[in-house]
């Protein structure tokens, strides 16, 4: 006999059953004397594994980033550990180096550890088939009291969910790079599956649009999600001829690094030649020369965020998330144009 059972006879949800029965979350008693009537009348007898997850008997948590070796998610992974250290939890931080069957796995290996929460760093994927391989692995660790918050928007979750502004922040981006006076543009986008890149990308056309300028779909130039994938993605730019634009965005502080060296060894000058902007405002981009104009995003702040969210008793079956707003900030990489 399983728990959905249970909690159909009952006429509750799965994770209310759940918490019903270890007796340890905040349950109306009148609730919780149905879900325990409907266990014994269907002869139930809770799993010990999942008592000990919602007991919080692990001192576990798991995190799953894309690339921790990326200073994008080696700070919020930071910010992870420093609030997982305070509560005297060990972290177990696994990189999928963007392989989406490799998280699948992460998940499943977590669930086997019986980590007391999981962490999911990094943007969503819009692919179905995906989703629906997360959803299979998350749904029996949430049903037997494990807790999973998100960081970056997860289309298909309904988990607790840190949510950076990256459509936002790419709108205001585009509007104080158009104040400068810049009128075209070009995009160095990372695949277009990725959440993250479709919101930036959505994000700084609609600035665009905002400011009467366009962003032609061939201004547009996907690489991977990483130095090298600037570096190439500014390189297809360079070579398909036509007029230089006088600003380029990077969707990512690491897309702009690579982006910044495809410049320098075509000789151009940044920003005397062409403008650049990235996304993130990981620390290494203000030792650059020139320091690159960027989003800021607290990204300490969003690893502590989604560990609290993820400890935190449950309140019903309401997601909770929390938005952190990019602060646009204007360096030596972007100039003005007359």
């Amino acid at each position: 006999m399983t728990l959905d059972a249970v909690a159909r006879l009952a006429g509750v949800s799965p994770a209310t059953a759940s918490r019903a029965l270890n007796g340890t979350a905040r349950v109306r008693e009148e609730l919780r004397a149905r879900v325990r009537a409907a266990a014994e009348a269907l002869g139930y007898i809770p799993n010990a594994h999942a008592q000990a997850l919602a007991g919080s008997a692990s001192s576990t948590v798991g995190v799953i980033c894309h690339d921790v070796g990326d200073p994008y998610f080696a700070a919020i992974a930071s910010g992870v550990m420093a609030a997982a250290a305070e509560r005297n939890l060990l972290v177990l931080l696994s990189s999928t180096f963007r392989e989406p069957g490799r998280e699948i796995a992460y998940l499943s290996m977590l669930r086997a550890q019986r980590a007391r929460a999981i962490l999911l760093i990094g943007s969503g994927i819009q692919d179905r088939a995906w989703e629906r391989a997360l959803d299979t692995e998350l749904a029996p660790y949430l049903r037997e009291g494990g807790r999973v918050a998100v960081v970056s928007r997860h289309r298909s979750l309904r988990v607790d969910a840190v949510l950076p502004g990256n459509r936002t922040g790419a709108a205001a981006l585009a509007r104080a790079l158009a104040g400068l006076g810049h009128r075209d543009f070009a995009v160095l986008a990372g695949p277009s599956a990725l959440t993250t890149v479709a919101d930036r990308v959505a994000g700084f056309r609609a600035g665009l649009a905002e400011a009467g300028l366009e962003l032609p779909a061939s201004r547009v130039v996907r690489g991977a999600f990483t130095r090298d994938g600037g570096h190439a993605a500014a390189c297809e730019l360079l070579d398909g001829g036509g007029p230089l634009p006088t600003c380029v965005f990077a969707v990512t502080d690491v897309m702009a690094v690579g982006a910044l060296a495809a410049l320098r060894e075509r000789g151009l000058r940044v920003p005397e030649d062409v403008s650049l902007a990235g996304f993130d405002d990981v620390p290494l981009v203000r030792e650059l020369t020139p320091a690159l104009t960027t989003v800021a995003l607290p990204l300490p702040e969003m690893g502590r965020a989604a560990l609290d969210l993820a400890l935190r008793e449950p309140r019903g079956e309401r997601v909770r998330v929390e938005r952190f707003a990019g602060e646009v900030v204007v360096r030596g990489s972007t100039r003005v144009v007359p």
